[in-house]
């Protein structure tokens, strides 16, 4: 795919006076509901195609899939619908950040959009996208409403420290990279989307995103239907070489999600894996060569498991930047 190419720029516009900020205090603290409603106003923005209707600060600083560009490019050209049904917000007044999954429409066409936006003083200061435009019919049928898990409270006793959350959601990329069920908090219903299409604990045969083309198809339908747990331990997913530019930082405690941003390293030279675990499958080919994922997940954790994961990306050379290296 295409990356955007783009420079850097500014743009005056509305301060928070007068665009209104919902929930704002009088000390200034943006709670829940203040950045919901920001992430709601830029989302209306964007569709509008005017950054001029959102709370953005003049020296805001906005990416797409990695590439600074300036405001009113990529995803603001072609938007034609807000996010209507699939909506998941992670709001954290600690950071003064949210994290957003969101379908919407560019050009009429269905695009999942992963946003992170920092705001201070009412206004966003950084805006992140990571726009995935080439979706399987197979995932969008699951990018329709948002599973239950992900928009229910969690009750109180079964809450988790924020410190604790950020812990239990970074565990998840080091159990890939180990290829351990054990290193993360899995709960025994934990199920994993990537970009719609349910990787784990999936019994209906749909497929699953892998590299080795139709020869590894029948392998990933049975290691598909394993759980996040189990599925690690088969090794499936030793071909990832690496996961760095971690941003594991934003945490909503009510909902008990975790929004983490990360860049999976492909090196390329693996070339067939060896599988655990799976009754008639021994080994596996791995077709494409060195690529990048930049990711975006979302977390559930309840009890201190994670029960629920959504996760979105892009592909991009091997060795990409995130673009926000200098600053976070």
């Amino acid at each position: 795919m295409k990356r955007f190419a783009g420079v850097a720029a500014v743009l005056a516009c509305l301060t928070a006076a007068t665009v209104p900020v919902r929930s704002q205090s009088d000390a200034g603290v943006c709670d829940r509901a203040c950045l919901t409603g920001i992430v709601d106003s830029y989302l209306a923005a964007l569709a509008a195609h005017d950054p001029m209707k959102a709370p953005i600060a003049r020296t805001a600083r906005f990416t797409e899939n990695t590439n600074q560009l300036p405001l009113g490019e990529g995803l603001w050209l072609g938007a034609s619908e807000p996010p209507t049904t699939f909506k998941i917000y992670v709001p954290d007044a600690v950071t003064r950040q949210v994290g957003f999954f969101g379908v919407m429409k560019e050009y009429d066409k269905p695009v999942l959009l992963a946003l992170r936006l920092a705001i201070e003083n009412g206004q966003i200061t950084e805006a992140e996208h990571i726009v995935a435009r080439s979706l399987m019919d197979a995932g969008l049928r699951n990018l329709v409403t948002p599973r239950p898990g992900l928009l229910a409270d969690v009750p109180p006793d079964q809450r988790t420290p924020r410190d604790q959350m950020l812990k239990i959601a970074n565990s998840y990329y080091d159990a890939i990279l180990q290829s351990s069920g054990t290193v993360a908090a899995f709960a025994d219903d934990c199920v994993r989307h990537e970009n719609g299409l349910q990787t784990t604990s999936n019994r209906s045969g749909q497929d699953a995103p892998a590299g080795g083309g139709s020869t590894s198809a029948s392998a990933m339908a049975k290691i598909g239907a394993l759980g996040c747990g189990p599925a690690l331990d088969t090794r499936a997913l030793s071909y990832i070489t690496g996961i760095d530019l971690r941003r594991v930082n934003i945490a909503d405690e009510e909902k008990g999600l975790v929004f983490g941003l990360s860049m999976f390293r492909h090196r390329g030279d693996v070339r067939t894996i060896k599988i655990l675990n799976v009754p008639g499958v021994d080994m596996m080919p791995m077709n494409f060569g060195p690529i990048d994922l930049q990711a975006a997940h979302v977390f559930k954790i309840s009890g201190g498991r994670i029960h629920e994961i959504e996760a979105m990306g892009y592909t991009l050379p091997y060795m990409s930047s995130s673009g926000w290296e200098a600053r976070q």
